[in-house]
């Protein structure tokens, strides 16, 4: 499964939002968990954050830990608006594996 989430963040969250962002990634290099791939990146817009998530093992790989879950439950509230999650179905990649 291959998810992307997009958000936009209010101005005076962002710095919060990366802090907590980063603190997963920390996590995942220590845990090191099969199965998942996850890269996330801000647009130049500095307000704007885009995720991508590829699970093999379904969703409870990433929601299962900690850092993640307080990365989530601050973001929601951190949003313009609530973040949009879509399912995506590959169409054709050139080395993006």
């Amino acid at each position: 499964m291959q998810v992307m989430t997009r958000c936009t963040i209010k101005p005076g969250e962002v710095e919060r939002v990366l802090e907590l962002l980063r603190a997963v990634y920390e996590e995942l290099a220590t845990v090191e968990p099969d199965g998942l791939r996850y890269a996330s990146f801000q647009l130049d817009d500095g307000v704007s954050l885009v995720s991508f998530v590829e699970l093999e093992h379904g969703p409870q790989t990433l929601q299962q830990l900690p850092a993640f879950q307080r990365y989530r439950t601050e973001l929601a509230q951190a949003c313009v608006e609530p973040p949009v999650t879509a399912v995506l179905q590959e169409v054709g990649a050139y080395r993006f594996h």
